[in-house]
């Protein structure tokens, strides 16, 4: 038990650290960091961009996401490089192919599918409702 006590604090002491700010070389560089890692989904928590996320995966990956600006790739390297990594989960807007389709053209089915449900009950309801006569026994 004594030896879990001596051994947590470094633990607690390495996640409480701060992340030393990424240093940028000029503005346009920043502005590319910012919006690419605003298109990339953080693979740990999954509704957070790489930008919004104190993940430690995400830090590495902002951190890596510079690296590979510096090297010289384009955008487009950057991410189809962290799709090969991570799958189309990583990216916000993940490309049109037959594996996403259901992704893309999924809510409109439904809401296809459902909007042709509704009319055929509506239309079963009123084929089955009994015809009012003008005449219905009630003085006005």
């Amino acid at each position: 038990m004594a030896c879990c006590a001596v051994a947590t604090p470094p633990v607690f002491a390495q996640a409480g650290q701060a992340e030393a700010p990424l240093t940028f070389t000029d503005t346009a560089e920043e502005a590319r960091f910012h919006a690419l890692v605003a298109e990339l989904r953080c693979v740990m928590c999954q509704n957070q961009s790489l930008a919004d996320s104190n993940a430690l995966i995400a830090r590495d990956l902002r951190r890596e996401v510079l690296e590979l600006m510096r090297q010289g790739r384009s955008d487009a390297q950057i991410k189809d490089f962290l799709v090969e990594r991570y799958g189309q989960f990583v990216l916000y807007r993940p490309q049109v192919r037959t594996s996403t389709w259901l992704l893309w053209f999924g809510p409109l089915v439904v809401l296809l599918a459902g909007g042709v449900l509704v009319a055929r009950i509506v239309r079963q309801k009123a084929a089955a409702a009994p015809a009012r006569d003008a005449d219905d026994g009630q003085e006005w």
